[in-house]
């Protein structure tokens, strides 16, 4: 057997070998953070000497909104993958996911209305000089969603014209940034209430005074989004609106306080998260807790954890969990819901927690409600300091022994708490610390697994947090991205401040790596996006897609090539992008005329494109 040049294993490592979307914020509607089918990166390979950035993209402005990966049939070039960036100038970008040397965008567009322009932080009801969250414009902030059935992104852009304000539903087409039909649709909502901001026995939705920082959620064919404050300022509201996915007609509406005050839902950028049967689940923060006296009262439903099912043009509390102690999370800003909820994969529970540190797991079906003597939930820990406030993301893996949840508060070490799946508990006694600083400022770090599936030397936890003690909530920070093995997080395998040229430029609070197809999509404050990758290539043997099957691999002859759904076509290139073989297959292929070397085989099925690497040795 020859041996292989090393510039055809640099060319394998550019190969989109698996076929991994990111579709939603945290990778799914449980707001889990794990991408499960990671075929190329490793604890052995994710290292200073084999790891870094491999690529950056630079845009308009800030990203707020998690990086998004699809595959789209990008008119003219064909199945790419994608990935989808949204900046807060109302900007929409489509980038390469994996092909560093397309720089520029398959597509990109400006939402904001021909003589507007994108709401800037200044507009605010907090007043020019009052409100640091943001520096500066506010357009696209919450994290879209993907429907890969209809190819289309889902998301909100807020704009102002003179001295009106908008805020409006898109819906693009993934392949072109074109808007569907019926989009956009200005966002527009009333409910019956008497609260804080209401007329004639009615609350209306405030395009200025409503943030639209919770991601967006798409589940049972509705498009549902979440809205808080900016800042606290003026008489705001919770409120969560549906959409129909199809025609953008909206379904439903909720006002978390619609006797009250406040109740905003924006629970550190994460999206509200939805169980197999389309129920929806919410954090939510200060403001009202009940009604005359009551505060089990469902109609006003502040610094709870709350599940809504659909009730015609509304939704409903079903069950709700809020602290015993909710007045002094009130009074003393230690509100509840700054995590989001999530939901643990094969078990009937959820996880959020409070701003004075406190995490709280909860039985799905019966949540706890409220009670004077106790917490009524299945387990509570405190994170043993009042500076740990969870402005955070809750992360979780399952891998052959263990099954943690993660979380990295600010001021305190990064924990993981393993799961006793026998006591339905988390084994509070073993938790897991990495010893190592982390986040110092007012803002936790934000985290994401990836793995292939249980093998634990293939997961890995992301980390990204400011990177010195400025307050990341309120300053621009200069920002870090770390790597820890996931079933051990007392080893860290690898940080962006080992070498020069990995530095993720400034820390973009509230968001989540994207891991997909071997590489790290992190966004960034500094204008740009940044794609970290292996540095240098893999073995010819190491798998790669689990859908598709090639056989032998290596070949001399023949190969065949199967897949879990029917095969389209299959086409075999060469290192020089020589096409050798391009057609239908029934049984096998052979290899007749094609020199020994390295191949690239991309199999195209109904779901789209899967490419392989093959080794031709005669």
């Amino acid at each position: 057997m020859k041996s292989i040049p090393i510039c055809l294993l640099l060319f394998l490592a550019e190969v989109t070998f698996g076929q991994v979307q990111v579709l939603t914020q945290h990778n799914d509607n449980f707001r889990t953070g794990w991408n499960k089918d990671e075929k190329l990166l490793r604890q052995g390979n994710v290292k200073a000497d084999s790891f870094g950035v491999v690529f950056t993209r630079p845009v308009d402005d800030q990203i707020y909104a998690q990086p998004l990966i699809a595959r789209a049939n990008i008119p003219g070039v064909g199945m790419k993958n994608v990935v989808i960036i949204a900046t807060v100038n109302n900007s929409v970008y489509a980038f390469d996911a994996d092909d560093g040397s397309v720089f520029e965008p398959y597509w990109q567009v400006n939402l904001t209305p021909f003589g507007w322009r994108a709401m800037k932080n200044t507009d605010t009801a907090c007043g020019a000089n009052n409100y640091f969250d943001f520096s500066g414009n506010i357009g696209i902030v919450g994290t879209p969603v993907i429907d890969p059935n209809s190819s289309t992104v889902y998301l909100v852009a807020k704009s102002v014209g003179g001295v009106a304000y908008q805020q409006q539903l898109h819906a693009l087409d993934l392949a072109t940034g074109a808007e569907k039909s019926g989009s956009p649709v200005t966002i527009a909502a009333q409910v019956p209430g008497s609260g804080t901001g209401s007329s004639a026995g009615s609350i209306s939705f405030d395009a200025k005074l409503e943030n639209q920082r919770s991601a967006l959620l798409l589940s049972n064919g509705v498009v549902s989004i979440a809205w808080a404050a900016h800042g606290d300022c003026g008489n705001y509201h919770g409120w969560i609106i549906g959409y129909d996915a199809t025609t953008l007609a909206q379904k439903f509406v909720y006002n978390a306080t619609p006797e009250g005050y406040q109740g905003g839902i924006w629970m550190a950028g994460s999206g509200l998260s939805a169980d197999e049967l389309g129920n929806i689940y919410a954090a939510v923060g200060n403001g009202s807790v009940g009604r005359n006296g009551n505060p089990s009262d469902v109609i006003n439903r502040s610094e709870s954890a709350l599940k809504l099912k659909v009730n015609g043009s509304s939704l409903e509390v079903a069950t709700f969990f809020t602290p015993t102690n909710f007045s002094v999370l009130e009074q003393g800003d230690q509100d509840f819901g700054v995590t989001g909820m999530m939901l643990l994969p094969g078990r009937n529970q959820a996880i959020s927690g409070a701003k004075d540190g406190s995490l709280y797991l909860m039985n799905r079906d019966t949540m706890g409600g409220y009670s004077s003597i106790g917490n009524l939930v299945v387990q509570s820990y405190s994170q043993g300091s009042s500076s740990a406030h969870n402005l955070s993301s809750l992360t979780y893996y399952k891998g052959t022994q263990k099954e943690f949840v993660y979380i990295w508060s600010d001021n305190v070490p990064l924990k993981a708490f393993p799961y006793n799946a026998t006591a339905k508990k988390f084994d509070l006694t073993n938790i897991v610390t990495q010893p190592t600083d982390g986040p110092k400022g007012y803002n936790g770090a934000f985290l994401s697994v990836s793995s292939d599936n249980a093998i634990d030397s293939t997961a890995i936890l992301w980390v990204s947090h400011a990177a010195n003690a400025c307050n990341a909530n309120q300053q621009t920070c200069p920002g870090i991205l770390r790597a820890f093995k996931a079933n051990d997080v007392t080893t860290e395998l690898w940080n962006s401040s080992q070498r020069s040229g990995n530095s993720p430029g400034n820390y973009a609070k509230f968001n989540c790596p994207t891991i997909a197809n071997g590489k790290v999509y992190l966004a960034t404050f500094s204008n740009k996006l940044m794609v970290y990758g292996l540095l240098k290539g893999i073995t010819a043997t190491e798998p790669v897609h689990s859908d598709v099957f090639i056989f032998p691999n290596p070949a001399r002859d023949v190969i065949q090539v199967q897949a879990s759904e029917s095969i389209v076509s299959v086409r075999i290139i060469s290192v020089e992008s020589k096409t050798v073989f391009q057609g239908a297959i029934e049984n096998e292929i052979r290899l007749t005329g094609i020199p020994t070397g390295i191949y690239v085989v991309e199999v195209w099925t109904k779901s789209g494109l899967t490419r392989q690497k093959l080794l031709v040795n005669r």
